[in-house]
Parts: structure tokens; sequence; C-alpha cells
């Protein structure tokens, strides 16, 4: 029997992951993993969860599915994703990607899934830490720092964040 997955929740909670597939995905982030975005939000990239993924289901045991039809509005592109793994409904979230003109469309539609794809998997635990407030505040003060930079276009002075490892790169 065929699953429509764009209606269906086939499969969900009907029990818990065996628990090797759980620790893998409950798994501490590691710290050097986590990137930090200038205006200061920690992220792991999409690449990092697809990799968890992977190990945890195998490549090909787990699939991002639209369930509903992207919607583009003159700013924002948004879909509602399931994550499926091993045939079964896990997660479901609706995935946003802003742009600035219509050539941006594509790739806001590619934004959009990734978007979609943490939402989900914040629901499976991975990199749960990444909203807790306190390891946040931790990890900043050990990981990061901020400096005041100047735009090499439009010579505005702004001030951002980044790794300790990392130098600032451009534009500033």
């Amino acid at each position: 029997e065929k699953i429509d997955w764009t209606r269906s929740f086939h499969g969900l909670s009907a029990e818990p992951f065996p628990k090797e597939v759980a620790d893998i995905l409950l798994a501490e982030t590691s710290a050097e993993e986590v990137e930090i975005k200038p205006d200061g939000i920690l992220y792991l990239p999409e690449i990092k969860y697809r990799r968890i993924l992977n190990r945890a289901f195998g490549p090909g045991g787990w699939g991002l599915v639209p369930r509903s039809e992207s919607i583009v509005t003159p700013k924002t592109v948004t879909r509602e994703y399931a994550l499926v793994c091993n045939g079964r409904l896990v997660s479901v979230a609706r995935g946003e990607q802003d742009y600035f003109s219509p050539d941006g469309i594509p790739t806001a539609t590619e934004g959009c899934r990734s978007n979609a794809l943490v939402r989900c998997c914040k629901d499976l635990g991975i990199a749960s830490e990444l909203w807790d407030p306190r390891w946040i505040r931790k990890f900043k003060a050990q990981h990061t720092r901020e400096a005041f930079v100047e735009h090499v276009v439009n010579r505005r002075k702004t001030k951002i964040w980044l790794r300790k490892d990392d130098p600032v790169s451009y534009p500033w």
C-alpha cells in the first residue's frame, strides 16, 4: 500500500527509535561544528544535519517530503515538509526563506527546504543545544568574539560576531 505523505501521519509516535539510533540523534554537538552568523545567531550547517541523519538511518533511510505547494509572496518563499525516517513520519515543519529579486526564487526555494529540515531535526533532538539559552551563552563566552568592522563597499561601521578561531572576512 502506497502512503500519501502529503497527508498521512503514518508511523508518527508509533514507537521510539532503537537506542543506537537515539544515541546518534541525541549526541552532544561538537563545538567545532557550530558556526555563528554576524548577528550572533548560532547554527549548525545543513550538511551536518544530513550527516547525522545518514549515520542514524543510513543513506536512503530518510527523506524530506513536501506536504504543501510552495507559497511565494513578494519577499518570502514558504512550504511545509515532512521528515520521514525508516518509512515513518517523524516531524512536520514549515520552511521559510526570504529573497530580494525574482531571480532569487529558485535559491530561496532550496533555502526553504533546508530551513524545514533543520526544524524537523529539532524534533528528533539533533543539535538541541542550539535552542538552550544557557548553552548558547556558555558557547559564546568560550568560542566567539565580537569585532568592530567597516564594510568595504559602503564604509558603514558595525559590530559583528565571529568564532575566536576565524579571521574577519569579506565584506568587512
